[in-house]
């Protein structure tokens, strides 16, 4: 049961990362509300698992491969992304108006910089330490090799972490579109009264 504690952390941390609105469900509620469509919600987590596995890889492969990375410079990196991208999106449109949303690959590099700002692959160095050295439950670390459990774990927390997402995503739609009709009766008993 020991050797599955590092497995539950990867999962744990990803259902976390889930729960956050800057990493993911906010942006995906955004697309099923805007359409109308809950199913657009869901399909918002392929662009959101590109850009969070992108960044969580980055540091897994890291570990993996015996690297050390300075957490400041990673959040510098997410910051400049961040400011590019801002100022692409507000000077660069010139005379034709503001989107409202963004694409796939808006949304994509959206979650590699927010994943990578809040750390969210330096949150799993505690868990792929010991991944890496002593390899899952039945398995020896040697015959997989630290690099392809390191991608294992990513993998893991990934799948949690877009579980928890598309579930509070579609609550949010779910939601919304229950408490439309009931705002709509508020409004008109209120304007009888």
């Amino acid at each position: 049961m020991a050797s599955l504690w590092p497995w539950l952390a990867v999962a744990s941390l990803g259902a976390l990362h889930g729960l956050n609105p800057t990493t993911g469900w906010m942006l995906a509620a955004g697309w099923g509300l805007r359409s109308g469509d809950r199913a657009r919600a869901l399909w918002a987590l392929l662009p959101i698992a590109v850009g969070h596995t992108a960044s969580v890889a980055m540091v897994a492969g890291a570990v993996a491969l015996g690297l050390s990375l300075d957490r400041a410079a990673m959040q510098a990196l997410a910051g400049m992304l961040l400011v590019a991208s801002v100022s692409l999106h507000v000077f660069g449109r010139g005379s034709q108006p503001a989107r409202v949303g963004a694409g796939h690959a808006g949304l994509a590099l959206w979650s590699f910089i927010m994943s990578s700002a809040h750390g969210a692959g330096l949150m799993l160095v505690p868990a792929l330490m010991p991944l890496c050295a002593d390899g899952p439950p039945g398995l020896d670390a040697s015959e997989a090799g630290p690099f392809t459990l390191a991608l294992l774990a990513v993998g893991v927390h990934t799948v949690a972490m877009l579980a928890v997402t598309g579930l509070v995503a579609t609550g949010v739609c779910r939601g919304a579109d229950a408490g439309v009709p009931l705002l709509r009766r508020l409004k008109r008993a209120h304007g009888h009264a």
